[in-house]
């Protein structure tokens, strides 16, 4: 009997939004959290450093004109302190040398006030798209998981996985340097009357297909993709 793979549902992608302009703001979470995103707001550069640091982002969308720390200067110590989540730059200021000192501060795209939201919400999804592969396969280290087909691609050959094996696996590789709980991860790739220790168990199962690395353990927190 063929193992059903289970539906792996949409995660909220986490998104940091620190934009001091409290109309704005309001506007922009309440838009970002109907379009799907797990929203927490700030309303100035120091408020932005700390949450920046001290939580685990999707991608973060930045106002150059903050109180505190200036929005180029925030990307750049954020960036100096290990940061890698995209990071989206609001401002009023439209000149190309603006934008070119904002890119090379770290951030990766830039939106100029008045700005149209249709475009700051695809601007935020081509962000969080994959790049560098087709859209139905995923990087799992130097190798690929074929989305759908429970098979990962690359390296010494092809490695067949179980239905949960490729929901689990799905689910790290779609947020690669997001570390997921067990209980996150328990929701989006196994059946509701599982235990967390099926989570446990399953890491156990990939690392024994694909290596010990390709899943890493976060000490008192729980699992991200590795490197392998």
């Amino acid at each position: 009997m063929t193992e059903t793979q289970p539906r792996v549902p949409p995660l909220r992608p986490r998104l940091l939004l620190v934009e001091d302009d409290a109309d704005l703001s309001q506007m922009l979470a309440e838009l970002l959290d109907e379009e799907g995103y797990a929203v927490t707001a700030v309303r100035d550069g120091q408020a932005g450093l700390h949450r920046g640091l001290v939580d685990d982002w999707d991608v973060l969308v930045v106002d150059r004109g903050l109180p505190g720390i200036e929005g180029v200067d925030l990307v750049t110590r954020l960036r100096s302190r290990g940061l890698t989540a995209p990071v989206l730059l609001l401002t009023a200021r439209g000149t190309v040398a603006d934008r070119v000192e904002g890119l090379d501060a770290g951030a990766q795209d830039y939106v100029v006030k008045p700005f149209d939201v249709d475009e700051v919400l695809a601007r935020l999804r081509a962000l969080l798209r994959p790049v560098g592969v087709a859209a139905s396969e995923l990087p799992v280290g130097a190798r690929r998981l074929v989305v759908g087909q429970q098979r990962v691609v690359g390296g010494e050959g092809e490695v067949m996985l179980s239905g949960r094996e490729a929901a689990l696996l799905e689910t790290l590789a779609r947020r690669p340097s997001r570390v997921f709980t067990r209980d996150e991860l328990l929701a989006a790739a196994f059946d509701n009357a599982d235990t967390l220790g099926a989570v446990d168990t399953y890491v156990y199962y990939l690392r024994r297909k694909l290596g010990k690395a390709v899943i890493e353990t976060v000490h008192g927190v729980g699992y991200r993709l590795g490197t392998s």
